[in-house]
């Protein structure tokens, strides 16, 4: 795919695309079919292989627009072209929810997956500067002005830092995604009745979770958390991104000139430009991935009766741009921080330069601290930072080890 509205979307592939969501809609459809099948509800000859074509996306979207949902018109698709015992059992026992938000929770697992490996390789590339750059004297600042005595390993642990608070919870989340099974109002009353049982419609439910490999789980319907939870995720993502690029484009500025990115982006008119422009993009993610996870928030809350009347329509769209511009964001932080420089010199002349500009000097906090105290200061006014580096670098080695 590809959107000039979103420089870099094709980044994602087909991730959470029309094929890959359709794709996701019959390998539900298909493992229903499959349960029912093995169960000894639906007959033998019912089996059959389900397929769509690349042309059926166009058709079924047209088609959508009439029950306000894709899965009639799949449905219809499918029935057509299957014999009749295949056709009298497919989609029994299912409503239109169970396999949309199914298959939304299949496309999203793709995407967990795809980040998830992303933010291991901005784990061993910030590790890796860290180690570089530990202990290189740097300016830290506050409300943009100039603070304290640092070090470059300080700074970057702290991306880290956000990059691992980000992706540690990614790996629970990926293997406790549930499906979806609760028939038209949640309460499995048809797959009740065709099982025989509510034990064996819970089954059913196992089954198909089973198949798909997903986390069994009884109907969540109207109750929406497992959508926010993964929007939530994406969202803290593209927080500890924006939060790393955001310092990359003050760093990389002229007159501080302390970073720069291994390849910047050129200008259509001005040839000595060299602009921070993954860092611009990345901030562009993270300035709107947090309005759409308010959006996945606030359908949830609007959620009402036994299936919602267009806050569950709100969701998949939003979720869709939610994830597509957080696996582009996870790109192109990766490829940032992979070819992140750092200009040590230019960190100690700024660090000094602002020593001098203080009427006081950087240290007068640390003056402070020994006339309270009556001990004489440290050489080093960094406090527990190098502590703290240690700290982080064991998290990241942790992280990896379990991530591999």
């Amino acid at each position: 795919m590809t959107d000039l509205f979103w420089p870099g979307d094709h980044l994602a592939g087909d991730l959470m695309s029309d094929g890959a969501f359709l794709a996701a809609m019959v390998a539900v459809e298909q493992a229903w079919l499959g349960a029912l099948v093995d169960a000894g509800i639906a007959p033998a000859d019912a089996r059959a292989d389900l397929s769509v074509a690349d042309g059926d996306v166009e058709t079924i979207a047209r088609r959508a627009d009439v029950d306000g949902n894709p899965v009639s018109a799949l449905i219809a698709v499918l029935r057509d072209r299957a014999d009749a015992e295949t056709a009298r059992w497919l989609h029994r026992g299912l409503t239109s929810q169970d396999v949309l938000d199914t298959a939304v929770i299949l496309c999203v697992r793709d995407v967990l997956i795809r980040v998830g490996v992303e933010c291991a390789a901005q784990v061993r590339a910030l590790s890796e500067l860290i180690e570089t750059h530990r202990d290189a004297p740097a300016l830290a600042r506050t409300l943009t002005q100039a603070a304290l005595p640092s070090t470059l390993g300080a700074k970057i642990s702290r991306w880290l830092a956000g990059v691992l608070d980000a992706a540690e919870p990614l790996a629970g989340l990926r293997t406790s995604l549930p499906v979806q099974v609760g028939g038209a109002v949640g309460t499995l009353a048809a797959t009740t009745e065709l099982a025989g049982s509510i034990d064996a419609a819970l089954a059913l439910g196992d089954a198909l979770a089973d198949r798909l490999m997903l986390a069994p789980a009884l109907p969540w319907h109207t109750t929406r958390s497992p959508i926010t939870r993964i929007g939530d995720a994406l969202v803290t993502c593209c927080d500890s991104w924006g939060h790393l690029a955001a310092d990359v484009t003050t760093g990389s500025r002229p007159e501080v000139g302390e970073l720069a990115e291994g390849s910047g982006g050129g200008s259509s008119t001005m040839p000595h430009k060299n602009n921070p422009v993954r860092a611009v993009l990345i901030r562009r993610a993270a300035l709107t991935a947090g309005p759409l996870g308010a959006t996945l928030h606030a359908a949830s809350a609007a959620s009402v009766d036994e299936r919602s009347d267009g806050a569950w329509h709100a969701e998949w769209a939003t979720l869709r741009t939610l994830a597509r511009r957080t696996v582009v964001a996870a790109a192109h932080t990766s490829d940032l921080v992979c070819g992140l420089r750092f200009d040590e010199g230019r960190a100690a002349a700024n660090l000094a330069a602002a020593n001098l500009a203080a009427a006081d000097g950087l240290l007068s906090e640390q003056q402070t601290m020994t006339e309270l105290t009556g001990r004489p200061g440290l050489s080093d006014y960094t406090g527990a930072a190098d502590r703290v580096v240690d700290a982080t670098l064991s998290r990241a080695r942790h992280f990896l080890e379990e991530s591999s």
